[in-house]
Protein backbone atom coordinates (compact mmCIF):
# COMPACT_ATOMS: atom_id res chain seq x y z
CA UNK A 1 0.00 0.00 0.00
CA UNK A 2 1.27 3.46 -0.88
CA UNK A 3 0.21 6.21 1.50
CA UNK A 4 1.12 9.80 0.70
CA UNK A 5 0.50 12.02 3.69
CA UNK A 6 2.18 15.40 3.46
CA UNK A 7 1.54 16.57 7.00
CA UNK A 8 4.89 15.22 8.04
CA UNK A 9 7.98 14.04 6.19
CA UNK A 10 8.03 10.99 8.43
CA UNK A 11 4.68 9.88 6.98
CA UNK A 12 5.40 10.47 3.31
CA UNK A 13 5.69 7.31 1.23
CA UNK A 14 5.85 7.30 -2.54
CA UNK A 15 6.59 10.01 -5.05
CA UNK A 16 7.31 13.62 -4.22
CA UNK A 17 4.44 16.09 -3.91
CA UNK A 18 3.52 17.99 -7.04
CA UNK A 19 2.70 15.16 -9.43
CA UNK A 20 -0.95 15.03 -10.48
CA UNK A 21 -2.96 12.40 -8.66
CA UNK A 22 -4.08 10.79 -11.91
CA UNK A 23 -0.41 9.90 -12.55
CA UNK A 24 0.02 8.37 -9.09
CA UNK A 25 -3.21 6.66 -8.09
CA UNK A 26 -3.37 3.10 -9.39
CA UNK A 27 -6.39 1.99 -11.40
CA UNK A 28 -5.64 -1.74 -11.18
CA UNK A 29 -4.17 -4.01 -8.50
CA UNK A 30 -1.12 -6.23 -8.95
CA UNK A 31 -3.35 -8.93 -10.50
CA UNK A 32 -4.78 -6.53 -13.10
CA UNK A 33 -8.20 -6.20 -11.44
CA UNK A 34 -9.82 -2.76 -11.43
CA UNK A 35 -9.75 -0.73 -8.22
CA UNK A 36 -12.42 1.49 -6.76
CA UNK A 37 -11.77 4.78 -4.99
CA UNK A 38 -13.31 7.44 -2.83
CA UNK A 39 -12.56 10.95 -1.68
CA UNK A 40 -13.14 12.61 1.69
CA UNK A 41 -13.11 16.32 2.45
CA UNK A 42 -11.61 17.34 5.79
CA UNK A 43 -12.67 20.99 6.17
CA UNK A 44 -10.03 23.47 7.32
CA UNK A 45 -7.43 20.73 7.98
CA UNK A 46 -4.59 22.80 6.50
CA UNK A 47 -5.37 25.74 8.80
CA UNK A 48 -4.93 23.71 11.99
CA UNK A 49 -1.79 23.61 14.09
CA UNK A 50 1.02 21.28 13.04
CA UNK A 51 0.23 19.01 15.98
CA UNK A 52 -3.43 18.69 15.01
CA UNK A 53 -2.52 17.95 11.40
CA UNK A 54 -0.01 15.35 12.54
CA UNK A 55 -2.63 13.71 14.79
CA UNK A 56 -5.21 13.57 11.98
CA UNK A 57 -2.59 12.11 9.62
CA UNK A 58 -1.60 9.46 12.12
CA UNK A 59 -5.24 8.59 12.79
CA UNK A 60 -5.94 8.21 9.08
CA UNK A 61 -2.81 6.13 8.57
CA UNK A 62 -3.78 3.86 11.49
CA UNK A 63 -7.25 3.27 10.02
CA UNK A 64 -5.95 2.57 6.52
CA UNK A 65 -3.35 0.13 7.82
CA UNK A 66 -6.16 -1.99 9.31
CA UNK A 67 -7.92 -2.42 5.97
CA UNK A 68 -6.16 -4.85 3.67
CA UNK A 69 -8.27 -3.74 0.70
CA UNK A 70 -6.60 -0.29 0.67
CA UNK A 71 -3.80 -0.07 -1.90
CA UNK A 72 -3.20 3.69 -2.16
CA UNK A 73 -4.02 6.84 -0.21
CA UNK A 74 -3.16 10.49 -0.69
CA UNK A 75 -3.83 13.26 1.82
CA UNK A 76 -3.63 16.63 0.07
CA UNK A 77 -3.39 19.37 2.70
CA UNK A 78 -3.59 22.15 0.15
CA UNK A 79 -7.05 20.92 -0.89
CA UNK A 80 -8.02 19.31 2.46
CA UNK A 81 -8.79 16.08 0.55
CA UNK A 82 -8.10 12.44 1.24
CA UNK A 83 -8.13 10.09 -1.76
CA UNK A 84 -8.23 6.32 -1.16
CA UNK A 85 -7.99 3.54 -3.76
CA UNK A 86 -8.96 0.01 -2.74
CA UNK A 87 -9.86 -3.40 -4.06
CA UNK A 88 -13.62 -3.58 -4.71
CA UNK A 89 -15.60 -5.44 -2.10
CA UNK A 90 -19.24 -5.01 -1.16
CA UNK A 91 -19.42 -2.34 1.57
CA UNK A 92 -15.67 -1.62 1.65
CA UNK A 93 -15.97 2.11 0.91
CA UNK A 94 -18.55 2.64 3.64
CA UNK A 95 -16.50 0.58 6.08
CA UNK A 96 -13.26 2.48 5.54
CA UNK A 97 -14.95 5.90 5.40
CA UNK A 98 -16.87 5.20 8.63
CA UNK A 99 -13.68 4.07 10.36
CA UNK A 100 -11.92 7.27 9.29
CA UNK A 101 -14.87 9.35 10.58
CA UNK A 102 -14.58 7.65 13.98
CA UNK A 103 -11.02 8.97 14.28
CA UNK A 104 -11.45 12.21 12.29
CA UNK A 105 -15.14 13.15 12.80
CA UNK A 106 -15.11 16.18 10.51
CA UNK A 107 -14.09 14.05 7.48
CA UNK A 108 -16.92 13.84 4.93
CA UNK A 109 -17.33 11.35 2.12
CA UNK A 110 -17.82 13.50 -0.98
CA UNK A 111 -17.22 11.19 -3.92
CA UNK A 112 -16.65 7.56 -4.73
CA UNK A 113 -16.26 5.48 -7.85
CA UNK A 114 -17.32 1.88 -8.15
CA UNK A 115 -16.39 0.48 -11.56
CA UNK A 116 -18.89 -2.35 -11.11
CA UNK A 117 -22.04 -0.21 -10.73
Amino acid sequence: MKIRLYASNSLTVGAAPGLPLWQLAPTRDSNGRRLTDFMMLIPRLRSRSAGEIERASLDIQAVLALHEDVVFADLNLRLNLLWVSLRPRQGAIGEVAAAIRLRVPEAMLVAHHNPFM
